[in-house]
């Protein structure tokens, strides 16, 4: 089975020859391959390369289109500059003002250079990996594209001071977001995954009020263009994890800072699961093998069997690799459990 049908075979809840294992490499693909970071930011050809690389070196079931949070915003206005081995920095934010809101429009990709970039990377996974692997695009979540544009300390404010601009802001967001998902399906994406990090740092009524429905509008929008839905967000989700599944995404990410989430399997409709949690520094960066088996088994049994391998966020560069090999034999050794009747 490869690996596009064994994911899409999981998420429906058959064809267990082993497990999904989609570990998020960023700088670890990067450094892996020998690719400084800017070029992995800005040029296509070698994001892919190294992504493409990582899959067949560690067995990856997935590749994706993530190294930074900036594209989106960069299209708004965020001024940025690029270090040459390094994360994008911040020089000045879109939204300086609260006023600046009024000058926000819809975006349209293909104006914009890194917008064109995603989907260019996604035309090349697809010309190169055919449907052997479960290709992932990527847009920001509305709230955390809101924080790219605008200072996050100044947005957390704004979302008691200047609520309805905020509302006027998140809406030309999500309005984006759909426009950006639509070229990514096209170009060949298998599934479209939604970063809103900083949904973890807001009341679980914020959360209601200000993004459970506009996520769900891109979950929905992902899946009239017959793609799969991802959702990823950092920290400890417990609270407004409910409402996280409700929007419908087919894969849902689950942070180690996360409690169990046994209490909610229910909530699971037909065709949802889980992704995570192991810590990607204390377990799969300096943890043995022991160690990180624990952590699998864990979240394993913990969610239903319903999880795909997978750190609960970026595997850091100083990862072992022999580390990351022990995580994803657990993909395989999960299975030999349930066979045993072990799960």
């Amino acid at each position: 089975m490869n690996s596009l049908r064994r994911t899409l075979a999981f998420i429906e809840g058959s064809g267990e020859d082993r497990i999904p294992f989609h570990p998020i490499l960023m700088r670890f693909a990067a450094l892996h391959a020998g690719v400084r970071y800017r070029d992995f930011c800005l040029n296509p050809a070698q994001k892919c390369m190294a992504n493409i690389r990582c899959a067949a070196d560690f067995s990856s079931d997935w590749v994706n289109t993530m190294s930074d949070p900036w594209a989106e915003a960069e299209a708004f206005g965020t001024l940025l500059s690029y270090p040459e081995d390094e994360l994008p920095k911040v020089e000045q934010y879109a939204i300086m003002e609260i006023g600046d809101i009024d000058r926000l429009s819809v975006l349209r990709p293909g104006d914009h250079a890194r917008m064109r970039a995603r989907v260019k990377e996604i035309d090349i996974y697809h010309q190169q990996t055919g449907d052997s692997l479960f290709v992932s695009g990527w847009v920001e979540g509305p709230l955390a594209a809101y924080c790219d544009i605008r200072d996050i300390s100044l947005a957390m404010t704004d979302l008691y001071e200047y609520p309805d601009q905020v509302h006027k802001a998140l809406d030309i967001i999500t309005e984006s977001a759909i426009a950006f998902i639509t070229p990514q399906v096209r170009a060949g994406a298998h599934c479209i995954g939604i970063g809103d990090s900083v949904c973890s740092l807001i009341s679980p009524e914020l959360y209601t009020e200000f993004c459970f429905g506009r996520e769900k509008q891109l979950v929905d929008h992902i899946h009239s263009l017959g793609a799969v839905a991802k959702i990823h967000i950092c920290g400890n989700i417990s609270a407004i994890l409910p409402e996280v599944i409700r929007t419908g995404a087919d894969i849902v990410d689950i942070d180690h800072r996360t409690g169990p989430v046994t209490n909610v399997l229910g909530l699971l409709g037909t065709g949802q699961v889980f992704s995570g949690k192991s810590d990607p520094v204390s377990v799969v960066q300096d943890g043995n093998s022991e160690i990180i088996s624990n952590s699998c088994r864990d979240f394993f049994r913990e969610a239903g069997g319903r999880a795909i391998i997978s750190a609960g966020c970026e595997v850091t560069p100083g990862t072992p690799v022999e580390n990351l090999r022990y995580l994803f034999a657990m993909s395989e050794e999960l299975v030999r459990d349930a066979k045993r009747g072990n799960r």
